[in-house]
């Protein structure tokens, strides 16, 4: 169990996410909307 694990942490890989997830994430940052109103803020997602 010890040599399985000493194996995974000594491996290094980088993780990229997928096209489509930052696709995702740029949509909603586009269609999101943040309206401050006195000490409150309203989120408004324009879809």
């Amino acid at each position: 169990m010890a040599k399985i694990y000493s194996k995974k942490a000594l491996e290094i890989s980088k993780k990229l996410p997928k096209k489509e997830t930052i696709h995702f994430l740029l949509n909603y940052s586009k269609a999101l909307n943040i309206l401050k109103v006195g000490n409150k803020s309203f989120e408004i997602l324009a879809n």
